[in-house]
């Protein structure tokens, strides 16, 4: 899981410290030292350049040291631990008016010890600085050993450190190469930055430190600046006929004083449509190239003219203020949904690499036209965007480092040619991420040999024996070794599984399944257990171990590939809300497919890998459903049953329905006239089938008040979903297969099909049309519906007022992640009842939750967002979950009943609305 962050390059650790203390991390680096072991610090493993990984003991200061010790709102200062993450301190700072200024892309997982390592950024540092402009104090263990506590406010240029005499020495011998090549323009963070430390700067070594990627020292507790937002924001949105036209009107918006500048063209914007829909764009101004401008300020008059102007002096071909903060944030979303969906959305996979260069804002819009030349020569293809205030352009690139034997060459070749273009514009190789393995070795392109003598002797003055992340900056590796991508040419799976390889590899690493608060599905598990090999990316990096087949060896029966596979719920939020599109769900079940291939399989695998079947035969044999409940209730039975399921023995059991729900309410409305609005399709999966359930009949009810004259079918229709989750993948696609004859003659004739259970109606969405090569498997999908997004249709519809009450909705995982859940929530709002939805998993997950040994990880996981959403609302709330295992899960540990949307329909009688 150590082997490699989010850059291209993969170096094994030879072991992994996770300190629990300050004590902890420096007794650590004595360690290192003492044994002469490589150390390499990593906060959020984010890092795009390599700069978190390396050869020897890589310290995960992310796990444990957490803390924020202090805020000051007064000397608006935080003191904190380096493993802190910026959001949790932004938010820790907000009660004060507060927060922490940088905020790249990884806000939610990245460290503040990390960004002080790479001098992160992001699209506000116009307004709110680098991460060394907010460093006010430093602890740090050098290499050598020395405890220095750095801090910006006092001189220490007569400090009796050994360190700080050697270094200010240095610095006074070399003033002029300083004065002249460092600090020529703001994104100028490749190498040192030795500008803090001249006289005028006051010799400020804390700031120095910022962007030196932990090769100097290590850092144990962090003293950083907080800001306060300006109470008025407006954005602007400016069109040009290109992105380098837009970059070219750097000169004229800067003085107008944003807080952030950032451009794009219609490549970015085209990848958001086809990803996200049409509907993820709003309108944008007229032109091919686009800049989006944040001004603030504290008097709305003032920013309101300074927008005006700027507009004004603008020279765009069309551009406009948003005032309507909706849109706006929709806006500022295609930037940010563009950055992650950049490196899936080519024809080959895009890669960091060449990541985020930067030359002085008023050269931009020359350098871009060159850059689109270099590529195109190249025969490569990017996309491009950035911080066009700060002259700082990111771009994922095509390289074809898995295609062909020579893509490491030809990796080399482009980013050589590109750093010379950068260097010529008076660029910098890195203007956020810093150097790490990616770039080091271009510093010759962009310093003088004066200039890399001065990096090599701070070096030796800091680190003389070289042990603090080696191959960076200094003395560095070859760009292109190490390469992660390409060695995967050379293992069996990629001429066997040539498809799961790639798919595998889809993980860059950037870590949004890490987030310190979730903002969707992804990664439930983590958010359980906070343990990297829980996490999508943890997984996914295992995974990736085992194709390469050094570290993991076994193959797909290897132990550590189940045991990070374990608590995986295939809830498939990964496969929503990576950027990269990871589908850790799917990958699972290939897993289980080739280990268990031909081998006996887990009791689970069986009971409800199958249950399906047990279903069936359950309610089709008479008494027998009777026989069973008494079984799975009686307690001298139960334990028993459970025991030869496999299901864990503090589990409850679902009942079996008497009869089969299908057939019953089939028989009910068999008759029923042909409704206004035509035949539907009443699809029933097996769980309502089979368990105790009203679902079916309330929503036939529905479908009748609606209009439609509903159809039950007669014949079995399985979309096969436990076999799917259980890795039974050729079982899988025999139900599949016989559910399409069974479901295609209907949607030929044109009547739609609205399903019953959410997880079963995502299939075909999802797994279906990649388990069978059938194209009415597609227009099978096409034609399913669930019964809000039919409801959807019917503008007229008369709904229950449930003004005064609150519903807490708990979508199915697969709902939120494969469907969305638009219609349902548009439906509920039109009700006028509080909706308070939960976006994580309720921790059963299909059979995930039932299993022996993960009852104690499943109440975790429904504690983590499910649990405290029902304590805030109170007894009294209405709880909705139309999946029938939040339903389980919501009876088994709370001893609440929770209602299907139908079910909430027919409850509470309509009302005409004027």
């Amino acid at each position: 899981m150590y082997s490699t962050d989010a850059s291209l390059y993969r170096v094994v650790p030879r072991g992994v410290a996770r300190p629990r203390d300050r004590v902890e991390l420096e007794n650590v680096v004595d360690a290192a030292r003492a044994a002469r072991v490589p150390l390499t610090t990593r906060g959020a493993g984010t890092s795009c350049a390599g700069n978190a990984v390396g050869p020897g003991v890589v310290v995960d200061v992310a796990r444990h040291l957490r803390t924020i010790h202090a805020i000051d709102p007064v000397a608006r200062t935080a003191v904190v631990d380096p493993g802190v993450v910026q959001d949790v301190l932004s938010r820790a700072a907000r009660v004060h008016g507060l927060r922490f200024g940088p905020d790249p892309s990884t806000f939610s997982r990245c460290t503040i010890g990390g960004m002080i390592g790479n001098n992160a950024c992001g699209p506000r540092a116009l307004g709110y600085g680098r991460s060394s402009d907010n460093v006010v104090a430093l602890d740090v263990v050098t290499g050598t050993g020395e405890r220095l506590t750095l801090d910006s406010r006092a001189d220490l240029r007569d400090s009796d450190s050994p360190t700080l005499q050697a270094l200010h020495a240095l610095v006074m011998a070399n003033l002029g190469v300083i004065r002249t090549q460092f600090g020529t323009f703001y994104r100028q963070v490749s190498g040192y930055g030795l500008e803090w430390l001249l006289p005028e700067n006051g010799f400020d070594v804390a700031k120095f430190l910022a962007g030196s990627e932990g090769t100097l020292a290590v850092i144990t507790r962090a003293t950083v600046r907080l800001v306060a937002d300006a109470p008025f924001t407006t954005m602007l949105a400016l069109g040009y006929p290109t992105m380098p036209d837009a970059a070219d009107a750097m000169p004229a918006i800067l003085p107008f004083r944003p807080t952030a500048v950032e451009g794009m063209d219609r490549r970015i914007v085209d990848v958001v449509s086809r990803t996200l829909g049409v509907d993820a764009v709003p309108r944008l101004p007229d032109g091919d190239g686009w800049i989006f401008v944040e001004l603030v300020g504290d008097d709305p008059a003032e920013v309101a003219e300074r927008a005006a102007g700027l507009l004004a002096a603008s020279g765009c071909l069309d551009g406009e203020v948003v005032d309507d903060l909706v849109v706006a944030a929709a806006l500022w979303k295609i930037r940010a949904d563009g950055a992650g969906l950049a490196g899936v959305s080519l024809d080959r996979p895009a890669h960091a690499g060449w990541e985020d260069a930067a030359v002085p804002p008023a050269r931009l819009g020359a350098y871009l036209r060159d850059f689109d030349a270099l590529l195109a020569r190249h025969g490569l293809q990017g996309l491009p965007y950035g911080h066009f205030g700060d002259g700082c352009v990111h771009c994922r690139i095509d390289f074809p480092l898995t295609q062909t034997d020579d893509g490491p060459a030809a990796y080399r070749a482009f980013v050589e040619e590109a750093a010379d273009l950068a260097a010529s514009y008076g660029g910098s190789m890195s203007g956020e991420h810093g150097d790490g393995r990616a770039r080091s070795e271009l510093l010759p392109r962009m310093y003088s040999p004066e200039a890399l003598a001065l990096f090599a002797a701070v070096k030796r003055i800091f680190d003389p024996d070289n042990l603090l992340n080696p191959g960076v900056l200094v003395d560095p590796a070859p760009l292109d070794a190490d390469l992660r991508a390409p060695a995967v040419r050379r293992t069996p799976l990629f001429t066997t599984h040539r498809g799961f390889v790639d798919d595998v590899h889809r993980c860059t690493g950037v870590g949004k399944c890490v987030a310190s608060t979730p903002t969707g599905v992804m990664c439930p598990s983590w958010q359980a257990t906070r343990d990297e090999k829980d996490s999508t990316r943890g997984r996914a990096r295992i995974l990736q171990e085992m194709v390469n087949g050094s570290l993991v060896t076994g193959g797909w029966r290897a132990a550590e590939v189940h045991e990070a596979l374990d608590l995986c719920l295939s809830c498939k939020g990964c496969a929503r809300d990576c950027p990269t599109g990871t589908d850790m769900a799917a990958y699972k079940s290939t897993v289980l497919h080739e280990a268990y291939r031909g081998r006996l399989r887990p009791r689970d695998h069986y009971s409800m890998g199958w249950l399906p079947l047990w279903g069936r035969l359950a309610t089709s044999v008479p008494l027998l459903p009777r026989l069973a409940n008494l079984a799975m209730q009686t307690p001298g039975l139960a334990p028993v049953v459970k025991a030869v399921a496999g299901v864990d023995q503090r589990r409850g059991m679902p009942r079996f329905a008497a009869h089969s729900n299908r057939e019953t309410v089939r028989r009910a409305v068999g008759d029923a006239p042909v409704g206004t609005r035509g035949e539907v399709v009443l699809w029933v999966d097996s769980f309502n089938d089979a368990f105790a359930s009203d679902t079916v009949a309330a929503t036939a009810a529905v479908l009748v008040s609606a209009g439609w004259a509903p159809r039950l079918l007669e014949r079995t229709a399985c979309c096969g979903l436990t076999w799917i989750t259980t890795g039974q993948l050729d079982a899988a696609a025999r139900e599949l297969r016989r559910a399409t004859a069974v479901l295609h003659p209907f949607v030929a004739r044109g009547v739609p099909i609205v399903g019953t259970e959410p997880s079963c109606l995502a299939v075909w969405r999802s797994d279906a049309v990649e388990l069978v090569d059938d194209p009415r498997v597609a227009e099978v999908a096409a034609a399913t519906h669930t019964l809000a997004e039919l409801l959807a249709s019917v503008e007229d519809h008369p709904l229950p007022d449930l003004s005064g009450h609150t519903i807490v909705a708990q979508p199915h995982c697969h709902e939120a992640s494969v469907m969305g859940w638009a219609a349902e929530a548009a439906l509920l709002e039109r009700t006028g009842a509080e909706i308070v939805r939960v976006k994580g998993c309720c921790g059963l997950a299909g059979n995930h939750g039932m299993v022996a040994g993960h009852y104690d990880f499943s109440r975790a996981v429904f504690n983590t967002q499910l649990g405290p959403a029902l304590a805030a609302a109170g007894p009294d709330a209405i709880i909705l979950a139309d999946g029938f295992s939040c339903r389980t899960q919501l009876a088994d540990l709370e001893g609440r009943t929770a209602l299907t949307l139908a079910e909430l329909l027919v409850a509470h009688p309509a009302v005409e609305r004027v």
